[in-house]
């Protein structure tokens, strides 16, 4: 069951992110924008970085955060099939972390092979596989956002220090499906799955050494032994001493013997 449900989030995902990146990739130039509802849109921009348009700057910094993504997403899935294995691990972490997972290989993706895939959007709709190349390497692929709420515009009060009368918009970041996905996981493991922890807490406690084991066992055991002898007390040796003849009682007088006396 955790099994299909892990693959179900992945394909999921992994379908939905690409279809609407590709899409948006070859249908729209950067920056154009379609109001969808007053605070919905679908915003076309590329970003060379992280989630919600984070960036790391540079050529070198692109092709690190590239590297980075993909051990991070083998680390992930490595996880997911222990979990998947492990019985005590319930459905809802599972979901989580696929949900991760789903979302990280859909940047990867686009990092990967959209510079190979496609060509530039700047002022002209992309094509796909074109005829001169794509417009970058391996790894120097950039990620298709185009999920952007302004929930609220306005501007701040004059009171505020620094940003006072400032012009401003919430929530600015535009984002994907994908970074969508890697959201819902962590806030579900946060918010339901505390059970996480609380095993990498478990599994990263130091084992004890079976001989340490055995050695305070034996120690137990003798110290009980001796504590039990004191509460018992000492045996004390009893002396047998053979009945003496009462003279006293036949009627004859009794000799008190002193130390200097001949027996």
């Amino acid at each position: 069951m955790k099994a299909r449900i892990a693959i179900g989030i992945l394909l999921g995902v992994l379908i939905l992110d690409q279809v609407v990146k590709v899409w948006v990739k070859t249908h729209m130039i950067i920056g154009e924008d379609y109001e969808v509802f007053r605070w919905f849109h679908i915003h076309f921009v590329e970003n060379d970085g992280m989630a919600f348009g984070i960036e790391l700057g540079g050529a070198y910094g692109k092709l690190i955060l590239s590297l980075f993504r993909i051990v991070a997403v083998s680390f992930i899935g490595y996880f997911l099939y222990r979990f998947i294995k492990e019985e005590k691990v319930s459905p809802g972490l599972v979901a989580s972390i696929s949900l991760i997972l789903a979302g990280a290989l859909g940047n990867i993706i686009d990092s990967t092979f959209y510079g190979l895939l496609f060509s530039e959007s700047y002022g002209t709709v992309a094509q796909f596989m074109p005829e001169q190349g794509g417009y970058q390497s391996v790894f120097y692929g950039r990620v298709v956002d185009m999920l952007y709420f302004p929930l609220y515009q306005g501007y701040w009060p004059q009171w505020v220090p620094w940003v006072g009368g400032d012009y401003f918009i919430f929530f600015r970041p535009v984002f994907n499906i994908a970074d969508t996905a890697i959201t819902l996981g962590v806030l579900s493991i946060l918010i339901f799955q505390r059970s996480l922890f609380d095993e990498l807490d478990e599994a990263t406690k130091p084992q004890k050494n079976l001989n340490d084991v055995e050695e305070n066992t034996y120690i137990s055991a003798s110290n009980t032994a001796n504590n039990k002898i004191v509460d018992e007390g000492t045996p004390t040796a009893i002396l047998n001493i053979p009945n003496l003849p009462n003279k006293s009682a036949s009627g004859s007088s009794t000799k008190v013997l002193n130390d200097n006396d001949d027996v």
